[in-house]
C-alpha cells in the first residue's frame, strides 16, 4: 500500500476535474457551483514504476502487483467549515482519515468559471482553508480535554500528561506555529498522534494554473512557491483542464505526444506521487519470484526487518536475515543467481536500513 491522499480546497479550484484525471475515471462530478461534492469520491490508482515490469521480465512472474494510492476527493470547504457552514463538519471528519493532503489552489483566472470571491487571491484562499482546519483542531482539542479533565479526578498521573500535551498544541495552534514543531517524547508522540490531528498531516499544494502557464508558472503559483518555500513544502503545478483532455486520449503513445507538445515531461500523477513521496519520507522495495513481482511502500530509515513486517507480521516476529540486492545489480546482472555468484547479494541483519529499490528475499523462523 503506498498512501491515502484527501483532496481539498475551495468551492470551484479544480479538485474534482483534477481527481477524475488522477484516478482516470468520472467519478466526481466537475461543476461549476459549490458543493458538486457531497459524499467523498475515492480511488485507487497503481502507483507507475518502470522497474516492476524489468524485474518481472528476469523473474518471469506470472503476476506484476504495484503499490497503490487512494485519492479522496472532499467536498470543497468555506469560511466557517469548522462551524459546520457548507456541510464543513462531515467534510472536515474525512479529511482526518487521510496520511497527507492535496491542497488545490486556484491559480489561473477565468470569467465562466465561478470563485467563491471576487477576485483570484490564492495566498487568501490558502488562509481560507488552512484558518478552518486550525479551527477543527482547536475544537477537537478543546473536546479531548474536556473529556480528559473529568477523568483527571482519579489523580491518574497519565490523564495529567496527556491533558498537559493537549494544552500545548493548543497553545502551538492559537500562536499560529506548526504542532508538529512541539518536542516531545515517544510515549507523549504515540498519544499526540492518536487524536489524529488534521494540522499535522503533510501538505502537498497543487496549484491549478491556465495551460500557458503548466511549466513555468504565473505571477498566482509563483506567490504560493514562495510562501510553500519557507515552509520547506511541496508544490506541484498542474492544469486540471489539460490533463482532463489527456484522459480523454486512450492511446498511450497519443498521450505521450501531447505531454510532449506541451513540454511535459510528466503526467499530473506522476508529479503528484513524486512529491507525495517526498512530502512523507516513502521508498519502495521490491521481492520479485516466480509467481510475482510485487512493490511495496515503507519510510525512509525503515529496517530490514520492518520491511518484512510490511509482508507479513511473522515474517518480522521471526526474523533471521534478509537477502539483499540493489535494483540496479538485479537489472544489470538479469537476477539473483547471477547477482549471487558475482558477489552482488548481501546478507543483511534486522537492523539495515532499506535503501530505494532493494530487492530481498526474507529468511525467517517462527
Amino acid at each position: 500500500m503506498g498512501f491515502k491522499c484527501g483532496i481539498v480546497g475551495l468551492p470551484n479550484v479544480g479538485k474534482s476535474t483534477l481527481f477524475n484525471a488522477l484516478t482516470e475515471s468520472d467519478k466526481a462530478d466537475a461543476a461549476n457551483y459549490p458543493f458538486a461534492t457531497i459524499e467523498p469520491n475515492i480511488g485507487r490508482v497503481s502507483v507507475p514504476d518502470k522497474r516492476l515490469q524489468i524485474l518481472s521480465n528476469i523473474g518471469e512472474s506470472e503476476k506484476i502487483i504495484p503499490t497503490y494510492i487512494d485519492f479522496v476527493d472532499i467536498a470543497g470547504l468555506v469560511k466557517g467549515a469548522s462551524t459546520g457552514e457548507g456541510l464543513g463538519n462531515k467534510f472536515l471528519a474525512h479529511i482526518r482519515e487521510v496520511d497527507a493532503i492535496a491542497h488545490v489552489v486556484r491559480c489561473f483566472e477565468n470569467d465562466n468559471v465561478t470563485h467563491v470571491t471576487p477576485s483570484i487571491n490564492p495566498l487568501d484562499d490558502i488562509d481560507t482553508i488552512e484558518t478552518e482546519l486550525k479551527l477543527a483542531d482547536l475544537d477537537t482539542l478543546q473536546n479531548k480535554l474536556n473529556s480528559l479533565e473529568k477523568k483527571s479526578k482519579s489523580g491518574d498521573e497519565k490523564i495529567k500528561e496527556q491533558i498537559n500535551i493537549v494544552q500545548k498544541t493548543q497553545n502551538q495552534l492559537n500562536k499560529d506555529e506548526k504542532i508538529n514543531d512541539l518536542q516531545l517524547k515517544v510515549e507523549e508522540k504515540n498519544f499526540f498522534n492518536s487524536l489524529n490531528l488534521i494540522t499535522s498531516k503533510p501538505m502537498l499544494y497543487i496549484c491549478n494554473v491556465d495551460e500557458k502557464s503548466v511549466v513555468k508558472g504565473n505571477s498566482f503559483s509563483d506567490s504560493v512557491k514562495e510562501r510553500v518555500d519557507r515552509d520547506l513544502g511541496e508544490i506541484v503545478l498542474v492544469s486540471a483542464a489539460i490533463e482532463s483532455q489527456i484522459t480523454e486520449l486512450e492511446n498511450e503513445t497519443d498521450k505521450f505526444e501531447m505531454l510532449k507538445e506541451l513540454e511535459l515531461k510528466k503526467t499530473t500523477l506522476n508529479k503528484v506521487i513524486y512529491a507525495g513521496y517526498n512530502l512523507l519520507n516513502l521508498v519502495t522495495f521490491f521481492t520479485c519470484g516466480p509467481k510475482e513481482t510485487r512493490a511495496w511502500t515503507i519510510t525512509k530509515n525503515a529496517t530490514a526487518s520492518q520491511a518484512a513486517g510490511k509482508i507479513h507480521t511473522d515474517f518480522e516476529k521471526g526474523f533471521i536475515r534478509a537477502e539483499t540486492i540493489t535494483y540496479e545489480n538485479f537489472a544489470n546482472l538479469k537476477g539473483e543467481a547471477a547477482c549471487r555468484k558475482a558477489g552482488k547479494l548481501r546478507l543483511e541483519g534486522k537492523d539495515y536500513v532499506v535503501n530505494d529499490g532493494d530487492v530481498f528475499h526474507f529468511l525467517f523462523n517462527v
